[in-house]
């Protein structure tokens, strides 16, 4: 709006003219106005009173353009969750692809082995994921080669970390886990965050239902602010509750359901199994 100053100013000089222009991005607009010769007031008007051309408005596109935003990443959600026990490690994760408030699949796992004795778990956006793996997957190819013989578990973390740290000024939109078995045979789970900062953690959860896995497992594995003795649990038991987990979060989330995958990591390889969650 033009101050009343410059719109009086406005009006004398078109000899007592009604109306006082409006200029915003949609266009060109007018607005009834009165002035007596010392005072201008706006009168009492509708939406229908306003004289305003529907060929002058283009919403930005050549006269009066807007700021437009652009975004590289699509979140298509997807949570994970490892576990790491005294002889094995625990990794899931959901098989549902979102954008937005539309499903893609419901068969897409985000599991990815690297070794007979890790696997990582990403969430996040899938072109990034994969691409994540292919350069990871390269990586491990070339040092296979050269020393002749797989990558250590701890080994593995840092090629991780190093290579989400390289890309830390256009970070892959990823939010990853990593579950193995160590060089002495112990579970192994290692938690990080986009660029690279990384933990080895009792456990490890991320993307869009790890709010509802952490307490969980804070209390159930951790053991935390509990007076009952703490106890090892058994793969089989840690299975059970990632499955009890994973249909808490579905209940809550709607980028997690479908079913969940679930590979179970020890000194003689890698087991899988698959357990449906809602499908709506």
């Amino acid at each position: 709006m033009t101050s009343l100053l410059s719109a009086t100013a406005q009006v004398q000089a078109r000899n007592g003219q009604t109306q006082l222009p409006i200029h915003n991005s949609e266009g060109g607009g007018t607005i009834p106005v009165r002035f007596d010769g010392k005072n201008l007031s706006i009168m009492n008007h509708t939406e229908q009173d306003l004289d305003i051309n529907p060929a002058n408005i283009d919403h930005g596109i050549t006269q009066a353009p807007y700021e437009r935003g652009f975004s590289p990443y699509e979140f298509n959600g997807g949570t994970t969750l490892a576990i790491s026990g005294p002889d094995y490690a625990v990794v899931a994760a959901d098989t549902r692809l979102s954008s937005g408030y539309e499903i893609l699949s419901r068969n897409v796992s985000k599991l990815h082995p690297l070794t007979t004795k890790c696997v990582l778990g990403s969430a996040g956006c899938k072109t990034d994921v994969d691409q994540l793996r292919s350069v990871l997957d390269i990586k491990m190819k070339i040092y296979s080669h050269n020393h002749r013989k797989p990558m250590a578990t701890p080994s593995v973390a840092q090629m991780l970390g190093n290579t989400l740290y390289m890309k830390r000024f256009f970070p892959y939109y990823s939010f990853n886990v990593l579950a193995g078995i160590d060089s002495e045979g112990k579970g192994a789970v290692y938690s990080y965050d986009a660029i690279g900062s990384f933990e080895r953690t009792p456990f490890s959860a991320s993307g869009s239902g790890q709010s509802f896995l952490i307490p969980l497992m804070d209390n159930v594995i951790s053991h935390k602010n509990r007076l009952d003795e703490k106890r090892e649990l058994p793969k089989e038991e840690v299975v059970e509750i990632v499955k009890d987990a994973f249909l808490t979060a579905g209940e809550r989330d709607i980028y997690t359901g479908d079913s969940v995958e679930i590979m179970v990591i020890t000194k003689d390889g890698i087991q899988t199994e698959t357990f449906n969650l809602k499908a709506d």
